[in-house]
């Protein structure tokens, strides 16, 4: 890598940034495009963010990810939100676009197309989503925009639940349900796709995974798991011990990293680059 006062910098604002694979996967995708531009992960505690920010545009930064704890907080400090960000209530991708630092979101796009790449489809579908934090509600957000049917987002803590659906746009019907109620089961009984966004079964707790009643699921139930490390989890193992088709968490990786690529180059993102560069960090 040859960084020179022309080098476009991008990166990832975070706290903290130890274990993160964006560095190695989109600067090896810039490699791939021929791209003057590096990626760098920027650690900031909360309470530097808005400084951070500032720094963004004062050092002639391209664009910045961002993860937790920033996504909702760095709202405040841009100059434009578009309705993707909107949409989910949070940012995780920043464009420097002449000064002017517009917020964007990439998790729901992501998500929505690593099912697509799995041949999974998605209008038209009865989506059960488990869980009630950002991811849950980045996942219910791509399927509303992408013409679900019904999206059921289901927790233990129904109040995280109701927060969820309140916020989210009407033009899809989405409910709220707790995992111990008849709501819950009847959904699971018509889902075409459930969804686990919360970290059960993540390292190092790879033994947990959501408390699902699997008799009630139909055999072509897609089963999907935002987890990415372990790249298969308890969850997807029961699954396909079941039969039911499986779609793991480093897809959205993935995919949302080539969309914030995209944003910020105007290039297409070298997909097959990206994920083989996750696919190899994850495997260790």
């Amino acid at each position: 890598m040859n960084i020179t006062a022309t080098t476009q910098k991008v990166g990832l604002l975070g706290w903290p940034l130890s274990h993160s694979l964006s560095p190695a996967m989109h600067n090896a995708a810039f490699a791939a495009s021929g791209l003057d531009y590096v990626y760098l992960p920027l650690a900031v505690p909360p309470e530097l963010l808005s400084q951070a920010v500032t720094g963004v545009k004062a050092l002639g930064f391209a664009g910045i990810n961002v993860t937790i704890p920033h996504k909702i907080a760095v709202m405040d400090y841009l100059d434009e939100i578009d309705n993707s960000a909107r949409l989910v209530g949070a940012v995780n991708t920043i464009v420097n676009k002449e000064g002017r630092l517009i917020g964007h979101n990439t998790d729901a796009g992501g998500y929505i197309s690593s099912l697509k790449l799995a041949g999974v489809a998605v209008t038209g579908k009865h989506v059960v989503i488990l869980g009630a934090g950002g991811a849950a509600r980045a996942v219910a957000a791509g399927f509303i925009a992408n013409h679900a049917a019904s999206v059921v987002i289901s927790a233990r803590d129904l109040g995280k639940v109701d927060g969820i659906v309140k916020l989210l746009p009407i033009n899809t019907p989405v409910y709220g349900t707790g995992w111990d109620s008849r709501d819950f089961t009847a959904a699971l009984s018509k889902a075409d796709i459930v969804i686990n966004t919360t970290p059960l079964g993540m390292y190092p707790n790879i033994a947990s995974q959501p408390p699902l009643p699997w008799e009630l699921l139909r055999p072509s139930a897609v089963i999907s798991d935002l987890v990415y490390n372990p790249l298969t989890t308890a969850f997807m193992a029961e699954a396909v011990r079941r039969g039911h088709t499986v779609v793991g968490g480093e897809g959205m990786l993935a995919e949302q990293g080539a969309l914030a690529f995209e944003l910020w180059t105007g290039c297409s993102a070298p997909r097959d680059i990206m994920q083989q560069v996750l696919l190899s960090k994850l495997s260790k």
